[in-house]
């Protein structure tokens, strides 16, 4: 639809070779003021102003917009592209085809349901790291990917074909994040003769790290995505604009790595949810486009929608470096500085509120055990990990540990009998005997274990013991910087003799293939992989939750002992029970400390104090010895990494191998279901609609299935990693005929909506407050008498049957982390009508009214504790019929009522914010607004 144009904005520009129309941000009072990211968004309202959903009184808001003021104004942004990755993508797809199916049934045209915004999904989600520390781990695991996977990428073979403007980047290739800012991002976007600014929606909350090129764009749930490709705009409330001022630069020692850890817990201690961050400042051209992305990336972690750079001379080098064409170039750049998102340092934008940092004080660091905001100064990594490891065990007394053994060279050897000990030393000084296996500590808990392996000998772990130390994630295998430090490091360590502990699972799993192209050019590929560190992937790997199975000694010997053992990575989140079943305890790191810990085998550590061995001549090793210069890193950039290389990848981006080429793919404009598919089934959203909404309806009679603490996080919720054969979803698998040892991960298996409700609730580290002591996918079943035990899927089918509704009640930051579209889908699909916390983050809350879900708040000050619920209540909310009416109560009344008949009242905010929500929760959930709108056009 053409621009009502109520501005006289509409104008034309020349770049690239060809003429432009766009829409001149100089025509509306008040834009110059604006920051960078704001001004982006009133481009998208004057260009998509209609009078209805965008009209002239929502571009004069934004123009007049007061940075002091609490958020209001609802506008309608219309993203230019959608971004996936193929955990999110694929029940994308499913839906969109179940789409296509209900419109035919009630007498709509299918060929409407089709992405009006081009929609780009990379496959990096599916490689598991199976095999490792071998030359074939890439090719093997390559070969187990697609033998898991055929259903799913058949699937999406098809949607490529059956779906205009749908383009999948197939396996082995990349990480969607780092494909998009090397490859897929256009910084400035032209489309049907107009030029405008690049923005996106992305399936995965990660896609910030597109910021760092100037391109604004965040991560929505799959269900808002598929509602972009279709056409539907965002709805969103103007927000509050940070600006974070950057000076100095960053210090010897110090990696992009460490800043973004630095301000992730500066802006999570600030408080930016809900919130844009924008850099500015003289300091800004002094950062890399690597580490710009490395900060974007991390934007979820601090909480903020997003975290922009803007548009600069350093942009452009990236985009010349990367291939982009001339044109594209040329074009990036007038329009930019035509319309006043070229940055300039000596003109600062109005902001909200303000952050400073100096880049010089930052200091090596990690973050951990289990949140990313928790930054540790690497010196303090040591005292830290002895402090938090009493909240995973339960040892009373330390016990005696045997000493290493060295041989004459200096080097220690690992008999079983005397291996060496991982647990806790009072011993702090740099004599390799005994440095790590003095007497326990005082009052530390230790528990040695023997371990004997088929393939690595015989050692003896402890608490602490690094079990996982892999380079992962998108946050940094972006980054030149940090990745050809990680490999000078371990050529230096090789060249000193040092060796990583056996007991380390290493993986090296870069963004791109351009990684492997100049590690290379560089020589450092055998330093790599005399560390272990083989190529195992092109994928997200360890920090989805696919780092792979431990080998079966190791876990044995962890779960038999209740070991608190630890996983290093590379990556950008550590929440509980991410990373591996048998980890406990999870550790962010750049990924030369990656490989440091591997060698040290233990976060039992202090770097300063204690050798990681010895070189051949017997003298002591210290990280400080191995550690890169900047200027060794910069020289081997310089020389290894040129613009050949990612024009060379990315040539045929969307051709794949010969085994994406070879897949019989189904064709046809309505999928073929196959009824005896475990990966891909038609999901029940649209079964028994009507074209007319019913009226919305109190809850009466509910239950309580899970009542929860603070910082539940979507990992908690919804379904991740491996799949246990003794759960709801591994018993659903092996009635199906699956054997275990093809489980697969629940992301793989997200088009199969039996399993993912199955899944639901289930996180190893959940604690169902309704039970002591407990922690797990369990619950307890009012149906029955006394409320026994059960399992939460089990529970809800129960309830189900017996007609009653579900509540979840939790405390603060409910909902934080990945944007996990199952997270809300699968608490719908369990029963859940409402869900009553203290705080939400963003993107869960609006997934929760995407799929037809109430989210209620606390009165202020209160809680589920300070009202004293205990869960075995039951609830009765009133009130919501006012939605009904066309508008939204910003309350409704909440009566628990308990066994003895003691009723709890209060007044719950309702968390319904704009009118678009409402609409959306008024038809059920987004998707069921979206296809009655089709209807009607």
């Amino acid at each position: 639809m053409a621009s009502t144009d109520s501005f006289g904005a509409k104008g034309t520009i020349h770049a690239g070779g060809a003429d432009h129309e766009i829409f001149r941000l100089a025509a509306v009072e008040g834009a110059d003021r604006l920051p960078f990211s704001l001004k982006v968004l009133l481009e998208n309202l004057l260009r998509t102003e209609d009078g209805a959903n965008v009209t002239a009184d929502h571009v004069r808001a934004l123009a007049n917009w007061d940075p002091a003021a609490e958020p209001d104004t609802e506008i309608q942004f219309t993203p230019a592209r959608v971004v996936m990755q193929d955990f999110t993508g694929v029940p994308c797809v499913v839906d969109l085809a179940t789409m296509r199916e209900a419109v035919t049934e009630l007498g709509g045209d299918p060929a409407k349901v089709n992405p009006l915004a081009p929609a780009e999904l990379v496959i990096d989600h599916s490689v598991i790291i199976d095999i490792f520390g071998r030359p074939d781990a890439f090719e093997r695991n390559v070969d187990f990917e697609y033998q898991r996977n055929k259903e799913r990428y058949q699937f999406l073979r098809w949607g490529q074909g059956a779906f205009d403007e749908f383009k999948v980047v197939p396996p082995g290739t990349g990480i969607v994040h780092q494909v998009n800012i090397e490859h897929l991002a256009r910084v400035v976007m032209t489309r049907g003769g107009q030029a405008y600014p690049d923005t996106l929606v992305g399936t995965d909350s990660h896609t910030t790290m597109v910021n760092g090129l100037g391109v604004l764009g965040w991560g929505v749930g799959g269900i808002e995505a598929e509602a972009a490709m279709l056409g539907q705009p965002v709805s969103m409330l103007i927000p509050r604009v940070v600006g974070f001022k950057l000076t100095g630069e960053i210090p010897a020692g110090a990696t992009a790595t460490d800043v973004v850890l630095t301000i992730t817990e500066m802006l999570r201690r600030h408080g930016v949810v809900g919130k844009f961050v924008e850099f500015y400042g003289e300091g800004v051209g002094a950062v890399p486009l690597a580490n710009r992305a490395t900060i974007g990336n991390m934007s979820p972690e601090f909480g903020s929608t997003a975290a922009i750079f803007p548009i600069d001379e350093e942009t452009v080098r990236y985009l010349k470096l990367t291939g982009r064409s001339d044109e594209q170039i040329d074009l990036v750049e007038t329009y930019a500085k035509e319309q006043g998102l070229w940055h300039d340092p000596s003109r600062e934008p109005v902001f909200s509120e303000t952050l400073e940092l100096d880049l010089s004080t930052v200091v090596p660091s990690i973050a951990g055990p289990k949140r990313p905001q928790d930054r540790i100064e690497l010196t303090d990594a040591k005292s830290s990990f002895r402090k938090s490891v009493h909240d995973y065990t339960d040892d009373a007394e330390p016990q005696p540990l045997a000493h290493n053994h060295v041989d004459e060279a200096g080097r220690e050897s690992f008999p079983a009998s005397d291996a060496p000990a991982l647990a806790f030393s009072d011993d702090d000084d740099d004599q390799p005997v005994v440095h790590s296996a003095a007497n326990g500590g005082e009052g530390r808990p230790s528990r040695p274990t023997t371990v004997k392996t088929s393939d690595r000998g015989e050692f003896v772990l402890d608490h602490g013991a690094v079990v996982i130390a892999s380079i992962t994630s998108c946050t940094n295998t972006s980054n030149p910087s940090v990745m050809l430090g990680a490999a000078l490091l371990a050529k230096n360590a090789v060249d000193k003799g040092l060796a990583v502990k056996p007991w380390v699972k290493t993986s090296m799993a870069p963004g791109s293939k351009v990684v492997t192209d100049y590690y290379e050019k560089a020589g450092l590929w055998p330093y790599l992989e005399k560390l272990g560190y083989h190529l195992v992937g092109y994928g997200c790997t360890t920090c989805i939750g696919n780092s792979g199975p431990l080998s079966e000694e190791i876990s044995a010997a962890v779960n038999e002992a209740d070991l608190s053992v630890v996983s290093v990575l590379s990556g950008n989140r550590n929440f509980e029970g991410r990373i591996n079943p048998d980890v406990k305890m999870n550790y962010l790191a750049s990924p030369p400390l990656v490989i440091a810990y591997a060698l040290a085998g233990t976060m039992d550590f202090d770097f300063e104090a204690q050798p990681l061995g010895q070189d051949p001549q017997g003298n002591n090793v210290f990280l400080r010895d191995i550690w890169p210069s900047g200027q060794d890193v910069q020289t081997t950039i310089d020389g290894a990494i040129s613009q050949e290389m990612f024009t060379k990848d990315y040539a045929d981006v969307f051709a794949g191998d010969e085994r994406w080429r070879s897949l019989p793919t189904p064709e046809g404009s309505t999928f073929a279901w196959d009824p005896e598919s475990t990966y891909v089934r038609k999901p029940p959203y649209f079964e028994g609609m009507e074209p007319d909404p019913a009226p919305v309806q109190d809850i009466s009679g509910a239950r309580v299935l899970a009542l929860l603490g603070d910082s539940v996080t979507t990992d908690h919720i919804s379904p991740a990693g491996s799949i246990k054969e003794d759960t709801p979803a591994g018993q659903y698998l092996r009635e199906h005929g699956v054997e275990k040892k093809d489980f697969n991960s629940y992301g793989s298996r997200r088009g199969n909506h039996e399993v993912m409700i199955r899944g639901t609730f289930a996180n190893i580290r959940l604690r169902n407050q309704l039970l002591d002591g407990v922690s797990g996918g369990y619950t307890r079943d009012f149906t029955q008498e006394g409320g026994p035990q059960a399992f939460i899927y089990d529970a809800s089918e129960n309830y189900a049957a017996a007609g009653t509704p579900l509540v979840v009640l939790g405390g603060k930051e409910y909902g934080s982390g990945s944007s996990r579209d199952w997270a809300a889908k699968g608490t719908a699909l369990l029963g859940v009508k409402a869900v009553i916390v203290e705080s939400y983050e963003r993107i869960h809350r609006s997934n929760l009214i995407g799929m037809g879900v109430l989210p209620l708040q606390f009165p202020q000050g209160e809680s589920a504790a300070s009202l004293k619920l205990d869960g075995t209540e039951t609830f009765d909310i009133s009130g919501v019929t006012a939605l009904n009416d066309g508008s939204t109560p910003r309350t409704v009344h909440v009566s628990a009522t308990k066994e003895n008949g003691e009723k709890v009242e209060f007044e719950a905010t309702v968390r319904i914010d704009t009118p678009g929500e409402a609409d959306y929760y008024r038809n059920g959930g987004i998707m069921q607004y979206v296809l009655r709108g089709m209807l009607r056009g």
